[in-house]
């Protein structure tokens, strides 16, 4: 039989994230591959509690069919997170999505036509590039420093690509990198983003995960005129499993996304929306986020003490202020991919930093994740990710 699939299907490849989360669910490995939050740390308990407040107060109603922009009351609670970090908003202003990916994926079915212009950072949120890439986008992409991507670099690409369709950034503790958009760069980006006149995707799905440094306004904070389109998700803070995320955009903008979600889904699961908004109600999400934050601070700080004291001294790694990654560079004779299948292995699995680059590659990087361990986890898992490259260095020696 033959399956008359679209050219976009034909296409398509199995993705390193689908990978990812099947590793995740073999409890033997010790996974730094996802960008999972550690379970340990839901609010179980609130949750119940939240939930059958939900059944006794609301019933039926809340297993009903839901508007498709969203639960009112879920939406007025993000606009007083946003308020919170500095992005004024109304609330036809904002649409529940089943978690950020949605919204970026409802993003390229809005805006890009097949060889449309998306300009990213390199590296960039490997998810993100799969939907622009299903879309047939023409992906330009910048470099990036410790102070996240290249100003110079962009100007030169907006020029180089005038219809350019949207610029999509990470600016708060970037995955994969870890790395944070200094605040006269964010300024800068929206400046060009008026001088080209191109709108700027900001995904924020680790702002809150801040637990070093000073937090800087978003992008968002400093637009006039409606040019930013905000997304974040209750995925990293909350519960993953609940798949809530939201957009935050210009009233016409967000009249086109409900176009498009009601023909994907219609709307996003109501009953995990009232059980989110019940749980703020009943709970300060924020104390939650604190303790979060304490946890990953450790785990963080243990993933980084390890890399010093297990891993060969030619490896670097960038040290974040927050979110869910640490960025290793290897020497540049050892290629990552070849690296994690020997650390798969030795029993722990580990990301190639090849699946974030759009346009050519970096062969020596990893995409490490610390939340989603315990620190005698990590300690075990880096001893063995070090006994892996200490081999594959000496293996490359002999070689040569």
């Amino acid at each position: 039989m033959i399956h008359k699939f679209t050219k976009r299907a034909n296409a398509m490849k199995p993705s390193d994230m689908r990978i990812i989360l099947t590793a995740s669910e073999q409890p033997e490995l010790i996974s730094f591959a996802g960008g999972l939050p550690a379970p340990e740390l839901f609010p179980m308990e609130a949750l119940k509690k939240a939930s059958e407040a939900v059944l006794n107060e609301d019933g039926p109603v809340s297993l009903q069919y839901s508007p498709t922009e969203g639960h009112a009351p879920l939406r007025r609670k993000t606009l007083d997170r946003m308020k919170a970090i500095g992005i004024q908003a109304n609330l036809n202003q904002v649409m529940i999505t089943s978690g950020s990916q949605q919204a970026i994926d409802l993003t390229g079915r809005l805006f890009l036509d097949e060889g449309d212009t998306v300009i990213c950072e390199s590296p960039t949120y490997l998810a993100a590039l799969n939907v622009f890439n299903i879309c047939n986008a023409n992906i330009v992409d910048v470099e990036m420093d410790e102070n996240g991507m290249l100003m110079e670099q962009l100007e030169k690409r907006l020029q180089e690509n005038p219809h350019a369709k949207f610029i999509y950034t990470i600016p708060d503790f970037q995955n994969p990198t870890g790395r944070t958009l200094s605040l006269d760069r964010r300024k800068r980006m929206l400046e060009l983003a008026q001088q080209y006149d191109v709108l700027i995707l900001e995904d924020n799905p680790y702002g809150a995960i801040r637990f070093s440094g000073t937090p800087i306004p978003p992008i968002k904070h400093f637009d006039r005129e409606g040019r930013v389109i905000y997304m974040s998700s209750f995925s990293k803070i909350f519960a993953p499993g609940l798949r809530l995320g939201w957009i935050c955009a210009d009233e016409v903008i967000i009249e086109k996304y409900m176009g498009f979600k009601e023909s994907a889904d219609m709307h996003s699961d109501g009953f995990a929306q009232r059980i989110t908004t019940k749980y703020m109600e009943q709970n300060d999400i924020d104390l939650h986020i604190e303790k979060i934050n304490a946890a990953y601070h450790d785990r963080c700080n243990t993933m980084l003490a390890c890399v010093n004291q297990y891993f060969p001294e030619a490896v670097s790694c960038v040290r974040p202020e927050g979110g869910l990654f640490i960025w290793v560079e290897l020497p540049a004779n050892l290629n990552a991919r070849k690296v994690s299948i020997a650390c798969l292995e030795n029993g722990v699995a580990v990301l190639p930093g090849d699946a974030f680059f759009a346009t050519g590659s970096q062969q020596n990087a990893l995409r490490l994740n610390f939340s989603n361990s315990s620190e005698e986890r990590i300690v075990e898992g880096m001893k063995r990710i070090g006994e892996v490259l200490h081999r594959e260095l000496r293996t490359e020696a002999m070689v040569k």
